[in-house]
């Protein structure tokens, strides 16, 4: 990636104020436990498949709050073009947001990075500095409002790439309509995609599908 492309993107999530933490309800977990039983259908297990495109079910367990809340607002008002995390978002107020979140975010359990293809992560790596300003160096970082992705599955890494790509290439039509991510994923290969997401699903982290009891 260039470094045109890079201070395009540096200087849209500063003018978009991305930088600053917007503010959100707390969240309540003991609550948010009791909103996400349709949630945990699909995501609190292991391994579970989207079943059309076929990629994994992301690990949410142990991700930032913030980075849910924000998820979630955009399924919600259609910033992001899936139809059923639209339908499960629709009637849930910003309080339920925030619990649910919150009840994610405090998880723990098992946890593991995937086995790649080392070739094709160590370009990943090699790519992936444009990446670390928000997610950290190996995609553990600590801005609680961009995703974890040390250790999330390769094949969810690769189908959100590709949807922020898909959304630069139709006005916000489809995918997901986030400027930041719109600008960086606009432009990357298949090649590049496939090697960032084997870079960070290769990585140790904190994300997790676990058993909906365990916590911190």
């Amino acid at each position: 990636m260039s470094n045109n492309i890079c201070k395009s993107i540096l200087l849209v999530m500063t003018l978009t104020g991305i930088f600053t933490s917007p503010a959100w309800a707390e969240g309540d977990p003991v609550r948010g436990e009791n909103l996400a039983q349709t949630c945990n259908g699909c995501h609190a297990g292991e391994g579970y498949r989207n079943p059309g495109p076929v990629y994994n079910i992301p690990k949410i367990g142990g991700q930032h709050a913030e980075y849910l809340v924000s998820a979630l607002k955009a399924y919600r008002s259609g910033e992001r073009s899936h139809g059923t995390m639209r339908a499960q978002a629709a009637n849930l107020s910003d309080q339920d947001i925030a619990d649910i979140a919150a009840f994610y975010a405090a998880m723990s359990g098992h946890k593991r990075s995937a086995v790649v293809n080392k070739a094709q992560a160590m370009k990943g790596q090699k790519a992936s500095a444009t990446c670390a300003t928000c997610h950290g160096a190996t995609g553990d970082g600590d801005q609680p409002s961009f995703p974890k992705l040390a250790g999330q599955y390769e094949s969810y890494l690769v189908q959100a790439l590709k949807d922020y790509r898909a959304a630069a290439t139709s006005d916000g039509a489809t995918g997901r309509n986030n400027a930041v991510m719109k600008g960086f994923a606009s432009g990357l290969s298949i090649e590049d995609i496939e090697a960032l997401a084997a870079w960070f699903a290769s990585q140790d982290g904190e994300l997790s599908a676990p058993g909906v009891k365990l916590f911190k």
